[in-house]
């Protein structure tokens, strides 16, 4: 028993040690006067806080959140620990097309420009249950939806340019993989909707990448990041010893959030674009997401999905 004990003390020891000497951290002072940003699922975790950096850096920042309740009391810290009373809540369901649709329609009408985009939101819930528009409910909210909303807003954000569009994926979509006739479709086994994450994950590394391309002439950048293993509400429905430990070995949501900022600020990154990082540095991607034919499949069947409902 003190072996196995001692064992699992080394083995979170490792890895917090790990954590810290590999942790990127965005040191960048620009400031983001009239600057207009959107950061989905900011009202907790690895989106609050990269909401709340670049309130602090003056922008307005609009939260978009499913939840009421969550996203005025994120506005409200927010305001609160930064002095800036320019941020907003906005409702958004990502599993809800017609949400989507609702949302982008009030941005367009009530801003004049978005300089940045943060498609933060995610789940990790592993079930077999369908939204609204009859989808799988992890891969609408993590890629379907982040889809639609990109496209809609995607007009004014090229007439805001220079202008960035960030995507939070995962490390896991190197396990993913895009099955193109059953993506949409829910899983019919256990070990095929346990893998719904790493697949939409994958979806994401895709779809930067190929709108990178389309994108390419016109000041809009789009990337996206692996933040880290991060101890967020994502887990909120593991065992709470799992959430305990989880705690104690990831990162904080702040030091989470550290590769977002780095992407939405800094101005070294003006022209890199279609890249993917981790702990504030560009890195390899997995080979799956370099597939430019399945890049171009995939978003042409997630433009026929988002256009059918």
């Amino acid at each position: 028993m003190i072996i196995y004990l001692a064992g699992i003390f080394v083995t979170y020891l490792t890895y917090k040690v790990y954590n810290i000497m590999t942790l990127g951290k965005c040191t960048c002072k620009t400031e983001l006067d009239n600057k207009v940003v959107i950061v989905t699922g900011a009202n907790t975790g690895i989106g609050l806080e990269t909401a709340k950096d670049l309130a602090r850096r003056e922008a307005k920042v609009i939260l978009a959140c499913r939840d009421q309740a969550k996203g005025i009391r994120a506005r409200d810290d927010i305001i609160k620990a930064t002095g800036n009373h320019n941020v907003v809540y906005k409702h958004l369901d990502l599993a809800s097309f017609k949400s989507v649709r609702t949302f982008a329609s009030q941005i367009l009408e009530t801003e004049t420009h978005i300089h940045v985009l943060i498609n933060n939101a995610g789940t990790g819930k592993l079930d077999n249950s369908l939204t609204e528009d009859n989808l799988p409910v992890e891969m609408q909210i993590n890629h379907f939806g982040p889809f639609l909303l990109t496209k809609l807003l995607l007009p004014m954000i090229k007439t805001s340019s220079p202008s960035r569009i960030i995507n939070v994926s995962s490390m896991l979509h190197r396990y993913g993989t895009i099955d193109l006739d059953n993506i949409h479709k829910p899983a019919k086994s256990w070990l095929q909707h346990s893998r719904v994450y790493s697949n939409s994950k994958l979806a994401n590394v895709l779809f930067t990448k190929r709108l990178s391309r389309d994108l390419l002439g016109t000041g809009v950048t789009a990337n996206c990041l692996h933040p880290g293993a991060v101890s967020t509400d994502i887990f909120r429905h593991k065992p709470a010893l799992t959430r305990f430990l989880i705690s104690l070995v990831f990162k904080t949501p702040e030091e989470g959030a550290q590769t977002s900022i780095h992407l939405a600020v800094s101005p070294e990154l003006c022209n890199v674009t279609g890249k993917y990082f981790s702990d504030c540095t560009e890195t390899a991607s997995s080979c799956r997401s370099e597939d430019k034919e399945l890049a171009d499949k995939l978003w042409e069947l997630s433009d026929k999905i988002t256009k059918e409902k």
